[in-house]
């Protein structure tokens, strides 16, 4: 993947949303790994999908990787 910038997936709240940031940007709330791709792809990364994001090193995920959406 070809971030343009770094990624960063922060921990669940309380209602399962993760706040994804794109550089120094906050892109919104993510619910899933669709929502993250989306986001992306709004950020210039154009083959991002639910595949990519599962996997790519290039994504920090904290309190938790992708499988997590729940506190």
């Amino acid at each position: 993947m070809a971030a343009p910038q770094s990624v960063i997936v922060y921990p669940p709240g309380d209602d399962g949303g993760r706040r994804v940031r794109v550089g120094e940007r906050f892109l919104g709330m993510a619910y899933g790994l669709l929502d993250v791709a989306d986001f992306l792809r709004r950020a210039g990364v154009e083959e991002a999908d639910k595949q990519l994001v599962a996997t790519s090193g290039a994504i920090e995920w904290l309190g938790g990787g992708p499988d997590t959406w729940e506190r």
